[in-house]
């Protein structure tokens, strides 16, 4: 099933996509909540809406991220990114040995999600905005210290994710050592719809990946593709690690990191030049992933007037009393 929230007749609303037809969960009731009663309880949410009339045809809504997630984490599960942007950022086309032992990940801002086709701002002082092609495993049951094998049954669905990017300000940033901040704070697109893991299964290869193709398009030219199958861990192995020693709960997105290709620093990495150009207002990416769908953001100027902050006072490291 492919769940959706939506904005028709201005007001708000959630459902399932049948087709080119969305059929309304009962009022009040978001994705969100539907997650939460787990995987038989959002297929009996399903179910009980595809047997009500349709209430509007796709085209006739805006369609909205599918839920508000309580958290993001992102992980760079990809080999090939790794190496193309460390040659854009540091001059050396390789994959740190520290990256392989266990699967990476920073959390990011829940609170910038946006909709699968909403105008993305350019951050206030970027002058290097770039996307990421990501796919979001979805979580459905709330579970701690899981294996792989029990993490597979507590995924509940997949989406496309856009991790926007601030390079330049993410690169002092990356200095500091402590993670990302305002280099990854603006912008993160959900979309176009949730869709249930049962119907990806028979993409799943034999070592438990989803062999999902993902294209990514800047202004109609398609810049790149790759598989899901590239990842270097499953995101039964990704959810399984987020729950080591803590509680993954329903709604947590786990994004896989960016595929190879996937953004335009490890192309730029890549050829040793910056082009195409950074993002700039009018720009148009479009990212698809089989089964799933498709997300298309215009980038657009942000004439937010950012008042200056000091610089950090030095003081004297000795106590005050």
């Amino acid at each position: 099933m492919r769940f959706v929230t939506y904005v028709h007749g201005g007001a708000e609303a959630a459902g399932v996509l049948a087709g080119q037809r969305i059929h309304p969960l009962p009022s009040g009731t978001t994705v969100l909540d539907a997650i939460g009663r787990g995987p038989a309880g959002l297929r009996a949410t399903g179910e009980a809406a595809l047997a009500r009339p349709a209430a509007a045809a796709l085209e006739e809504v805006r369609l909205l991220a599918p839920f508000r997630p309580p958290t993001i984490r992102d992980f760079v599960a990809f080999e090939a990114h790794i190496e193309g942007v460390s040659k854009a950022l540091d001059g050396l086309e390789h994959v740190p040995e520290v990256w392989y032992p266990n699967p990476a990940f920073y959390f990011t801002n829940p609170h910038a999600v946006i909709g699968p086709y909403d105008e993305v701002p350019i951050p206030p002082r970027c002058q290097v905005f770039d996307f990421e092609t990501e796919i979001g495993a979805v979580v459905g049951t709330e579970g701690h210290d899981l294996t792989p094998e029990q993490a597979r049954e507590h995924i509940i669905g997949y989406t496309i994710f856009n991790d926007w990017s601030a390079r330049d300000l993410q690169r002092p940033e990356k200095e500091l050592g402590l993670g990302f901040s305002k280099g990854k704070d603006s912008a993160n697109t959900l979309g176009p719809c949730l869709v249930t893991a049962d119907e990806l299964e028979h993409l799943r290869d034999a070592e438990g990946f989803l062999d999902l193709t993902v294209t990514v398009e800047l202004n109609g030219q398609v810049l790149g593709k790759d598989s899901a199958a590239s990842m270097s861990w499953t995101f039964d192995e990704l959810v399984a690690y987020a729950s080591r020693g803590t509680w993954v709960k329903p709604g947590d997105v786990l994004g896989s990191g960016t595929c190879g290709r996937g953004c335009l620093a490890e192309i730029w990495g890549r050829a040793g030049t910056r082009e195409p150009a950074p993002l700039s207002a009018g720009d148009v990416v479009t990212l698809t992933v089989e089964g799933i769908g498709t997300i298309s953001n215009t980038v657009v100027a942000n004439d937010v007037e950012v008042v200056p902050l000091p610089a950090a006072r030095r003081r004297d490291r000795g106590p005050r009393h």
